[in-house]
């Protein structure tokens, strides 16, 4: 672990290889589970402010889930999450053609309907953040439906910091990015 300004960080973010191989899981990660996707309090009224501009890009089962119980919901352990279709894959999720998972919300932002991208947990995946009061954990989060990302990422020479390096700066703000890279070099040495 190490420290920049207000976050610890896992050297797994530059130890460990990753780019996702939606080829291999078919987006597995917006589907399998037993949660929605972790969102921020900001995050939750943004998607009931969207929600108009996001539904014509939604399957009709989460245009469902979502009317019925919401366009975020609190969890059993009151976190945030996305409104999931039968307890199983996130509302907003979609499919292309060739049967892999897209989101709903990035399919609206992609078009130019929607400024808001898709929640922070999605964009930063596997990267995930947890809230303390004096800091932000930053951890790589290791899940076997990852295997092929992991493997892609070795191949390719991608540590997880690089592959999510837009999330991290949405996240984080640039200067923070341009530190990680500095300890990332020094701890290569």
């Amino acid at each position: 672990m190490f420290q920049i300004g207000k976050t610890i960080v896992s050297e797994d973010l530059i130890e460990k290889d990753f780019v996702c191989n939606l080829g291999a899981c078919k987006g597995e990660c917006c589907i399998a589970g037993e949660a929605g996707a972790p969102l921020d309090i900001e995050e939750v009224a943004i998607l009931s402010a969207i929600y108009k501009d996001v539904k014509p890009f939604l399957r009709p089962e989460g245009i469902a889930a979502i009317e019925k119980q919401g366009t975020s919901i609190v969890s059993d352990f009151d976190e945030l999450e996305t409104t999931l279709v039968d307890g199983a894959e996130c509302a907003y999720v979609t499919f292309t053609d060739k049967g892999i998972a897209s989101c709903g919300i990035e399919d609206a932002f992609n078009a130019g309907k929607s400024h808001f991208r898709k929640p922070i947990s999605c964009h930063l995946y596997p990267v995930r953040v947890q809230e303390y009061s004096e800091f932000s954990a930053v951890n790589y989060h290791k899940w076997d439906i990852c295997d092929d990302a992991c493997v892609l990422g070795k191949e390719l020479q991608v540590p997880v910091y690089k592959f999510v390096k837009d999330a991290l700066i949405r996240k984080f703000g640039e200067d923070w990015y341009k530190e990680l890279e500095t300890v990332s070099m020094t701890f290569k040495k």
